[in-house]
């Protein structure tokens, strides 16, 4: 079944099934665009719960 939508990135129309293998965005570029907010901090899960840059910090493995 194939079900036709807008693009959460740029708007445009776009595939949600199988065949469209960025669903649900419409091409790669509009995925890669998504997922460099995300990494950015752009976009983000909202929450209740506060997590100091402090207690982040001493979390990373990378740190020691």
């Amino acid at each position: 079944m194939k079900t036709q939508h807008n693009c959460p990135q740029c708007g445009k129309p776009a595939e949600y099934n199988c065949d469209n293998k960025w669903r649900p965005f419409c091409s790669e570029r509009c995925r890669l665009i998504d997922l460099g907010d995300w990494i950015e901090g752009h976009n983000r899960i909202p929450s209740d719960e506060y997590v100091s840059k402090d207690a982040i910090d001493d979390n990373n493995p990378l740190k020691h």
